[in-house]
Formats: C-alpha cells, structure tokens, sequence
C-alpha cells in the first residue's frame, strides 16, 4: 500500500497520472468500513488511480472527548484498501505539515446552508470541514472527489467551498450505504455496545416511516410522530429531527409542490451522536 505522509512525497507519486489521466479522491478521518471501500471504488471506476486522505481532523470537533475517543487504525484501514483492485494512495498526514501553521479554522462564509440542522447544533463545525477540505483539495489537485450522503449538508458545504476558493474540481454525492440491519454505516458504529447498535435501527426505520407517511401527513403530524417514537426508545436519544428543502436545507413548515425534501436525524446513543438521512420525494 502506497502510504505518504508529506504532500511532497504524494505529488511524486501523482505525477504520472497527472494532466492525460484522471485522480479520484476520497476524504475520511480513518476507521474505514465498507461505505468507505464504496466511495474509493467509485473514485477508481471513474478515475485512473484514487487517492484516500486519512486524517482526523482536530478543527472540526466541538466535544474534545469525541476528538480523544474518535477510533485511529490506520493499519487496519490500509490492510482494507488492498483489498480494491487498482492504484490506491494513501495521504496520512500530521496535522502540523497539513496546516503549515497555526491549527486553526478559516472562517467561511458558506451563507444560510451552514446555520441549518448540524449548524445549529455544532457551531464552528463547517469552518473546521471547510478549512481541511480545502487543504486537502489543495493538495491533492483531484479531477473528481467523493462525499457519502449521510452527511448530506457537509455534501452541500463542500460544493460551495469548491465554488468559493475556484477549485478545479466535482465534488461527486454518493448513495448511503447500510448495515444489513439498516443503520447508516458510520466509524462511529465501532464504538456502540450490541444493544445500541440493534436500538439505531430505530432511526433508519423511522425515516422510513416519515417517507412512507410524507405524502399523506402534515410536517406537523409527522414530527409529532417522530417524537414519540424516540420517547419510547430506552437506548436512543434524539438531538433532532427536521425535513428540509434539499436546495435551501431550511427548515419546511409546509411542503410546497415542485420541491424535493429529505428527513434528517441526529441522535445520542449514550455519548455516541449518529446522523442519517433519507430523501422523502
């Protein structure tokens, strides 16, 4: 496996594919798992070589804890990408060679997309995510990068970001990809106990349930719903639930013909925050 850790030392290594051929990228901060392996495919499918970043990003957490306990197995995920058929590049860098300077966010002005649902609730979130998308983008130089769509407003951020700093570049949405049980695939899963990975089942299922009833139910009817589902649930502890216009990601009161709108939900279980979402039309 083709481990850099320096940009110097990863630019050689990508300079035969550059200019004629194409570089697929795929952000993550470790602890791979089979969604991941699904966006690194995709890059590789669509590109001649992909190169996955490797970085816990120390900017974009608001909970030291969550920083301190976030899983690093960086051997593990290495052993996981050999798996793939094609030329894998692994970028680990440190956080002092990837800043250059003070680790510290940029501020951006993402405009009304970055005060909605994850905005509200994690300030300075999207700050962090655009300040080492942008140095890894940077970086890197790809013609193609990967988002899952778990993290559909994170999706939405880094596409201004790329418009914002004229980055030469498509930032490419994928398909949410799930446990057999239907809980979102997240690195954060790895830290759930048995009983709380069977009770997350109860979000998946619960967006289900909003999809099935969008077209029939007031939003008021159906977030009624939702609190009483998660009211009854001993593991789970909901932080939000909203259904949100995809293009302003604003909260909707009411559903307005020729919009598309998804259901999102950010839960506790114990100390460990699980999001997931669904498209609802």
């Amino acid at each position: 496996m083709n481990v850099h850790t320096t940009k110097e030392s990863l630019a050689t290594a990508l300079a035969p594919f550059r200019n004629k051929n194409k570089i697929g990228f795929v952000p993550t901060m470790g602890a791979l798992h089979h969604g991941h392996l699904n966006l690194v495919q995709q890059a590789l499918d669509e590109n001649n070589c992909a190169v996955v970043s490797i970085f816990v990003n120390p900017t974009q957490f608001d909970n030291p804890g969550d920083l301190k306990n976030y899983p690093r197995t960086l051997k593990e995920d290495t052993a996981l990408l050999e798996t793939l058929d094609g030329p894998v590049y692994v970028f680990a860098p440190d956080a002092a060679h990837l800043y250059q300077g003070p680790i510290v966010s940029k501020h951006y002005s993402f405009g009304s997309i970055a005060n909605e649902m994850e905005g509200k609730h994690r300030k300075g979130h999207f700050d962090g995510v655009g300040t080492v998308v942008g140095l890894l983008l940077k970086a890197i130089q790809p013609d193609n990068a990967y988002f899952g769509e778990k993290d559909f407003q994170q999706l939405q951020i880094v596409k201004k970001l790329a418009q914002i700093e004229k980055l030469k570049v498509k930032i490419n949405g994928c398909a949410i990809v799930r446990e057999p049980n239907g809980v979102a695939m997240s690195s954060r899963n790895k830290r759930l106990t048995f009983e709380q990975f069977e009770a997350a089942t109860l979000i998946s299922e619960t967006l289900k349930e909003v999809e099935k009833r969008f077209k029939s139910h007031s939003i008021s009817e159906i977030n009624n719903y939702v609190t009483t589902r998660f009211s009854e649930s001993q593991q789970l502890k909901i932080e939000y639930f909203e259904i949100a216009n995809i293009a302003t990601l604003k909260t909707a009161q009411r559903i307005r013909k020729g919009n598309k709108y998804r259901g999102f939900i950010a839960a506790f279980a114990g100390e460990i925050r699980l999001i997931d979402n669904m498209a609802l039309n």
